[in-house]
């Protein structure tokens, strides 16, 4: 099974990931930015593309390994991605889903003055890269496509974790840290995901 959260930059899926992640066992992360830097790295930059989900090459693998993992994985695949684009979406998501694999998707959306000021807490200002993908974003997401949407600006990134469990009708185990422990590993999963682009 895999559990797909989909959002504007700054509206919580990675900290929503993780948040799951800590409560569902067993369960996975999957990282598909981490195929982009990895093409990123090994184009000629003359030829580089500002997207690298407009790789078909990124979206091919990234099918493929999903489909793997989730053909010999026993627990629950967790992957926090912004796909904006139907067509994208549909050779991913989609084709997981014709294949007969389980996919539940969510897109969570904030407002953009929401949006600008978590971003802001990671250090990224109105005139970053990812504050100027907020209004595609946005507009992109609130297509039927993309529900099963979750309003977040007013709700704790536990609160989220709690609501896709239920839409996805999985039990998660109680969360017994305190409130420093749930800080620092909150203060962690934002300092290793700090993106530089």
């Amino acid at each position: 099974m895999i559990i797909w959260i989909n959002g504007a930059f700054g509206s919580g899926k990675t900290q929503t990931a993780f948040e799951l992640h800590r409560r569902l066992n067993p369960s996975y992360v999957y990282d598909p930015e981490k195929m982009g830097f990895a093409l990123r790295s090994m184009v000629p930059q003359e030829i580089a593309k500002d997207d690298f989900q407009s790789y078909p090459l990124w979206r091919a693998f990234n099918y493929s390994l999903l489909a793997s993992l989730t053909d010999t994985y026993r627990g629950i695949i967790i992957v926090p991605m912004t796909i904006v684009h139907p067509e994208y979406f549909n050779e991913i998501i989609g084709r997981l889903r014709q294949e007969g694999r389980t996919v539940h998707h969510f897109t969570l959306m904030a407002s953009k003055e929401t949006l600008l000021k978590r971003l802001r807490t990671r250090a990224e200002g109105k005139n970053s890269w990812a504050a100027k993908q907020i209004d595609r974003c946005v507009e992109g997401l609130s297509s039927p496509i993309f529900e099963d949407h979750i309003q977040t600006d007013n709700l704790s990134i536990q609160d989220v974790a709690e609501n896709i469990a239920a839409r996805a009708e999985l039990p998660l185990d109680p969360d017994t840290r305190g409130s420093l422990r749930r800080f620092a590993d909150r203060l962690m999963v934002k300092l290793n995901h700090i993106r530089i682009k």
